[in-house]
């Protein structure tokens, strides 16, 4: 296992070097939060498929894989189906705002009626994103060096908040073009083959297992419609997501980068569930399908390609982490704490010296929403439960007044905080109700949402055909590419 240790340990120093490397390049709030908005389409598809594929969609979808099969692909398809969806229909709208956080959107939308609570609820979201990623740190630093779950939570989460804090945005991206290529190589190019391969090869897998593991719905049709509701439009909302989009460069790399992350994530999801497979007829009684990830890689692989497979499931821990890191810290404080502030201040200054200030502010609060991250992620034990909490709120709060501000222009600032009010409000009762798993709340809470937003817009008076000029006036105005000299 030396070489393997050696392996993951230079992959985190790397970590490091880079976030050291970012904080050089990250000057302005632009530059910290989405990279000067200049990434171009390698870069740019990189971090966007880094980010959506994380320890859920690696070790969870083997996990998927091996109980149920090739359909144990379809929660990251439905990922990638989503990712797909923002990039070729909404990704160039968005990118064109110019904001930062889903938030000011919705203020831009609906003249400033709807930001502060849909604030909260998307910091709430990112958190427990952020959360259960943290904790997956626990089951790769066990596999790795048999430490104890405390300790594992926080040696991975130092490391992410530390580069995270040190150059924002750059540092993510960065970090996240080595996650990219690690993963690809180790779970695509070296876990997927060697995986069937071990396992006898495809006739073997069809001989040993019964024909439900090849079935497309073997994991039922109910599971894949709730999939689509929740991760297919989590993804066409999600700041984690959007605060990607806002790296773009011009109209075209947010449409074609994203496709090609889109279409990524279609091949990884279809690669995990063949490895759980494999990992089904290799171990058949483990004791948790979650397990067969850690053990393929244990039990399967030579000494070098281990660590370099492990080091893939890691990166892909550290690219979600990291991302609703930023995220959350985003949103923390140019929805919630920039509020608060400017309504006290009565103003906000413009010059250099407050760019300087808010990349230092920013810092800050990465800084300290990495350490409640870390706190939180020690406490809970749960992450299916974290993450479908985090989910359906997302889903059921936002997804209505989100797109209906993109596609339906007689949608009000009284709908929107209706539909987020109305549709939090039963996502929740019915988790309480019907337990956090439960389909009800995201199936009922979206329905609730949309009739609230389309009712209470029709009963309210028009936004301000001022307000609907200048978010016309926005969407109008395409990107610009950047300056070849800028060009990343």
């Amino acid at each position: 296992m030396a070489v393997d240790y050696a392996v993951i340990v230079l992959y985190l120093a790397g970590m490091l070097a880079m976030g050291w490397w970012g904080m050089r390049r990250a000057r302005s709030k632009s530059e910290f939060l989405v990279a000067g908005r200049r990434l171009g389409p390698f870069m740019y598809s990189g971090t966007m498929a880094a980010i959506v594929l994380g320890g859920a969609s690696t070790i969870g979808g083997v996990g998927l894989g091996y109980r149920y099969g090739l359909s144990g692909a379809w929660m990251v398809f439905t990922i990638g189906l989503g990712l797909l969806a923002l990039s070729i229909f909404f990704s160039a709208r968005i990118a064109r705002l110019k904001v930062y956080t889903v938030s000011e959107m919705l203020d831009l939308r609906y003249g400033g009626s709807a930001g502060v609570i849909s604030g909260v609820v998307m910091w709430a979201y990112t958190l427990m994103l952020a959360v259960t990623s943290t904790i997956a740190y626990a089951t790769i630093f066990d596999v790795l060096f048999g430490l104890d779950r405390t300790v594992s939570i926080v040696l991975g989460g130092v490391i992410v908040v530390a580069y995270s804090t040190l150059g924002g945005m750059w540092s993510i991206t960065l970090t996240d073009m080595v996650q990219f290529v690690v993963k690809t190589i180790g779970v695509l190019l070296l876990l997927l083959p060697i995986a069937v391969i071990k396992a006898g090869g495809f006739h073997a897998l069809r001989a040993e297992l019964p024909d439900a593991y090849f079935a497309p719905l073997g994991i039922g049709a109910q599971t894949v419609f709730t999939y689509v509701l929740i991760y297919s439009f989590g993804m066409l909302i999600g700041q984690d997501i959007w605060q990607r989009v806002f790296t773009a460069r011009s109209d075209r790399v947010a449409r074609a980068g994203g496709t090609a992350a889109g279409t990524y994530c279609l091949v990884y999801a279809l690669a995990g569930a063949v490895i759980g497979t494999a990992a089904k007829v290799l171990y058949p009684h483990l004791g948790s399908p979650d397990d067969a990830f850690a053990t393929i890689v244990k039990d399967a692989l030579p000494v070098g390609v281990r660590g370099l497979v492990l080091a893939a499931a890691l990166s892909a821990v550290m690219s979600t982490s990291s991302g609703a890191l930023i995220a959350c810290a985003t949103v923390a404080n140019n929805d919630i704490w920039s509020r608060l502030r400017g309504a006290l201040a009565g103003r906000e200054r413009e010059d250099a010296g407050a760019e300087r200030d808010e990349v230092r502010g920013n810092r800050v609060v990465i800084l300290v929403m990495g350490i409640a991250v870390i706190g939180i992620a020690i406490a809970i034990d749960d992450v299916v439960q974290a993450l479908t909490v985090a989910y359906n709120l997302l889903v059921g709060g936002l997804l209505v007044p989100i797109l209906g501000g993109l596609l339906w222009k007689r949608g009000t600032g009284a709908g929107a905080l209706a539909a987020v009010a109305a549709g939090g409000a039963t996502v929740i009762g019915l988790m309480a109700w019907r337990g956090v798993l439960a389909n009800e709340p995201i199936y009922y809470g979206l329905l609730v949402s949309l009739v609230a937003y389309v009712a209470v817009s029709l009963a309210s008076r028009p936004t301000d055909p001022a307000v609907l000029a200048e978010w016309r006036a926005r969407l109008a105005t395409p990107t610009p590419s950047a300056p070849a000299s800028s060009r990343t």
